[in-house]
């Protein structure tokens, strides 16, 4: 089994300002949740437990939170959900959770007065667009003389120590970071979860009136098309329904590890199976990361009788390295004056963007993925690949963050750092060299490949659904009379391709490389690009026994051309 919490931090990372004495047994502490909405492995409550003599858990409403300043339905109902779930259990030990509405400093200011508070916690929201906020509430409570507890949960290192191992900057290369993490040893082990039966849990006289938390309609608003409503999967949120999905997926690891193999979704990704996905319920914290690693790696150790190797939870790993990325940057999410971004002048057309964002391209690939994403908030991973290749390097030439944007609004996992990290890479933009990989997914053969029955486009494409199989990823090349048979005519029922994808990767691949003429000296950009070509298979899902001097099928899909 692995050891017990090998990792030792750089420097003691609990945060503690105040004079209020911290062996008082009469501590009045609020509980500020923004990420993190979860009980299980949170440091910084288990922290306003100690000496408390009564407990507020509050989550604050101020139109940024949690990413609500860009969620549309779909992410509000989910952040609904994962508020009520968190309600519900404090309801056990007679406590409520308070939601308000507003700028946090005024809320906390008023909040320390009415309830005689002494001691503020809070998990760390690592990425630099919370740092403000974070800021101004750390000096209300240091001149309130109210002791804040600032602890890492959402992320498996701190950032700052992963920096500082090396050397002062963010590791710049996958392989670095994983080098960087080598050095610092396993992660933490989860906290404990908390005993809430020990600590009093007061409740307002008009905390129905003033702080519960409003119906799904007052908090989401109206949704946005009729299929949100009742979506064919339904994404639940909480930490009820997180930890549910982990005993799930932990048997299927388990099941893997005694087969032989690591990670049995990787090449043959389920796209048409139940909603099982946890990375939702991480972004919201509704999981704990690090619970999540450790449950991963002690099963294999214990189904194996070895350590695990990191590769089991490399995924985890790439959202880490997107977080310390992001941490010190705060353009990150944007071209300009992004320091570790190419500078290339893509295209901004509203007429193109919106056909690709309603799922209109005419490519039954790319619009089964884009329906999807609108209707449930989730795509597959390999999808995200696909329609984000499409609409910039692949196909349109548009603007990486005009479908950063459409992502954070529907995507369920969208978090700042990450999403914008992986629109980054797929757009040779950065994390991705555009002087290693002038290559691009076809929205026709990785189709084909990572739905090779055409179930996922006929239930996301619903007018293609008797087009038979042979022309179902191109249907304008059916001949009429089996257009016809099917029921749709391309160019009436279905649109034809808004462009030619032959001539279009062309194009783009031209203008990458003019994109590359202007960075002759590759070393005169700070610009982070893969370490080596397996590395960019994993991260695109294909097969790296495939990665052979030799034209194959992983080869083709990438390459622009049609096929059959």
């Amino acid at each position: 089994m692995p050891s017990e919490g090998t990792r030792k931090s750089l420097r003691h990372r609990e945060t503690l300002t105040g004079e209020k004495g911290d062996g008082d047994r009469d501590q009045v502490v609020v509980h500020w949740f923004r990420h993190g909405l979860r009980l299980h492995d949170n440091p910084s409550l288990m922290e306003g437990l100690r000496n408390c003599k009564e407990l507020y858990p509050i989550f604050i409403l101020d139109g940024e939170v949690a990413g609500t300043g860009t969620a549309g339905y779909n992410r509000m109902r989910f952040l609904h959900q994962c508020l009520e779930d968190l309600d519900k259990s404090f309801q056990k030990f007679g406590g409520r959770l308070y939601i308000f509405k507003g700028n946090p400093v005024d809320i906390l200011a008023a909040l320390f007065d009415e309830w005689q508070v002494t001691k503020l916690t809070f998990e760390q929201d690592p990425e630099p667009i919370w740092e403000d906020r974070d800021n101004k509430v750390k000096d209300l409570c240091m001149k309130r003389d109210v002791t804040y507890v600032e602890r890492i949960s959402h992320t498996l290192f701190h950032p700052d120590d992963v920096i500082e191992a090396n050397g002062g900057n963010p590791p710049h290369t996958f392989s670095l970071m994983k080098q960087v993490l080598n050095m610092l040893g396993d992660p933490e082990r989860p906290s404990s979860s908390p005993d809430l039966s020990l600590v009093s849990l007061p409740l307002s006289n008009d905390f129905d009136d003033r702080c519960a938390l409003d119906t799904l309609k007052d908090f989401a608003g109206e949704y946005e098309m009729e299929e949100q409503e009742e979506p064919i999967n339904k994404w639940i949120g909480g930490e009820s329904r997180a930890l549910d999905l982990l005993q799930g997926r932990l048997k299927l690891e388990e099941n893997a590890f005694k087969g032989g193999f690591l990670q049995p979704n990787q090449y043959r990704p389920d796209l048409i199976g139940p909603p099982l996905t946890l990375s939702p319920h991480l972004r919201f914290g509704c999981l704990s990361v690090r619970y999540f690693y450790w449950a991963i790696h002690d099963i294999y150790s214990e189904v194996r009788e070895e350590l695990a190797p990191q590769s089991i939870t490399s995924q985890l790993i790439w959202r880490e390295y997107f977080y310390i990325m992001s941490v010190k940057n705060r353009n990150y999410a944007q071209m300009e004056n992004n320091p570790i971004c190419l500078q290339i002048p893509w295209y901004r057309d509203d007429n193109q963007l919106e056909r690709w964002e309603m799922g209109k391209t005419g490519y039954p690939w790319i619009d089964a993925c884009m329906n999807q994403l609108r209707r449930e908030g989730w795509i597959h991973h390999v999808g995200r690949h696909a329609v984000s290749c499409f609409l910039t390097r692949g196909d349109l030439w548009i603007h990486w963050e005009d479908g950063l944007k459409v992502f954070l609004k529907y995507l369920l996992d969208a978090d700042w750092s990450v999403c914008a990290g992986n629109w980054m890479w797929v757009s040779s933009s950065a994390f991705e060299n555009c002087l290693q990989c002038p290559q691009c997914f076809s929205p026709i053969m990785y189709g084909m490949r990572m739905d090779p029955t055409g179930e996922y486009v006929r239930r996301y494409v619903p007018e293609l659904r008797q087009v038979p199989l042979k022309y179902l990823f191109h249907p304008w090349k059916a001949p009429k009379e089996v257009q016809e048979k099917a029921g749709c005519i391309v160019g009436t029922d279905y649109p034809a391709p808004m462009v030619d994808h032959n001539t279009a990767s062309k194009d783009c691949k031209d203008r990458m490389q003019a994109v590359k003429a202007l960075y002759k000296d590759p070393l005169s950009i700070l610009h982070c690009a893969p370490s080596n070509m397996q590395e960019v298979r994993q991260f695109c899902w294909l097969p790296d026994t495939m990665a052979t001097g030799k034209m194959c099928t992983a080869d083709l899909l990438c390459e622009g051309i049609e096929g059959m």
